[in-house]
This record gives structure tokens, sequence and C-alpha cells, in this order.
């Protein structure tokens, strides 16, 4: 006996969207990860070598043109930035890096939404070659990511001292250094 594994059109919207741009319980989704970053913060790299939040976003952006691709039927090759999977950001032609990364963060908005009218457009046609595990897959790695997000985020802002009553403060790299200091024999 078959079962059937369709899953309504809002709620297929809503985990993608509970992983990208909606208030959810598990915390920051990717576009609340992103607010407030600059484009030197973005670009701010833990280690030679390691993704940056910029690489992130781009990354995000290209598996969500992926899944819409592969939702659609379309053919590969037409992703805007050449290359695929992780790109090199900022770019090492970017004169701009500010808008260069504005305009990154605005290509991920509208992929987020192309890929909801695939999702909507893939629904109604109840013949499903592609699996719902690569939508709701889609906004799982918006939220794994979004916590990488929030990693290098709190990485690039220094050390963390805990307060009485558990609490964490942002301590400046350079008052960590003095704190050491006055602690060595």
């Amino acid at each position: 006996m078959k079962r059937d594994t369709h899953l309504s059109d809002p709620l297929l919207l809503q985990i993608i969207d509970s992983g990208y741009n909606r208030k959810a319980w598990h915390g920051p989704n990717l576009r609340q990860s992103l607010r407030g970053v600059s484009a030197e913060d973005a670009a701010w790299r833990p280690a030679p070598g390691r993704h940056n939040i910029w690489e992130i976003a781009v990354h995000a952006t290209y598996w969500k043109y992926v899944v819409r691709r592969r939702l659609r039927g379309d053919l590969r090759g037409s992703f805007a930035c050449e290359g695929s999977n992780w790109f090199v950001r900022p770019s090492p032609t970017a004169h701009n890096k500010e808008k260069a990364w504005l305009e990154d963060k605005l290509l991920l908005e509208q992929e987020h939404q192309k890929l909801r009218e695939a999702v909507f457009e893939w629904a109604q046609k109840r013949s499903h070659r592609v699996p719902p595990a690569h939508i709701y897959g889609v906004a799982f790695h918006d939220v794994y990511h979004a916590g990488q997000i929030r990693l290098l985020r709190r990485l690039r802002s220094g050390p963390v001292k805990r307060a009485k009553g558990g609490r964490s403060e942002a301590v400046s790299p350079a008052s960590a250094d003095r704190h050491k200091l006055a602690k060595q024999p």
C-alpha cells in the first residue's frame, strides 16, 4: 500500500521560510544571522583557508538555486556567479566591497523568492520527480549555516567572559590581552 507523502503548499513554504526569514523556535534564521554584518566582518576569516561569512552566504544562495533548478527541471549553468558550491568572497576584482556584499545579500534574497515560487509550482503539479526532502533540506541547510555565521560573528567579536549568573559578555581582544598580562606572574 502506497502512503500519501503529500505535504501542503503552505507547510512547504513555512518550512523554507523558517530557515531563511521567518521567526522560528530555533533562534536566528539565515537572514537574521546576516543582519548588521558589514563587508569587512563578512570577509573576515577565522584562519587561512577557512570560509568566511560572505562565502557561506553565497554558498547558501547557490543551493537555493540548485533546488529551484531541480524542481523546475531547468538546465545547469544559469547561476548568477561563475562556478559552483563555494565562491571566493570578496571577489578579488571587487573595488567596492560594501556594494559587492549588498549585491550578494540581494542575490540571496532573490534566490529565496524564486525558490518559493518553484516550490509552489512544484506542489501544484502533484507529479513529483524531485523528493520533498530537497525542499526541507534547503531549510535545514539555511539553519545549519545560520549557526555557523553566528559562531563566526562571536569569534570575530573577541573572547567572551562569564559574568555572575552565567551570562556572557563580549570582551575586546585588547582588554583580553590586558587581562592575560595582569594574571601573569
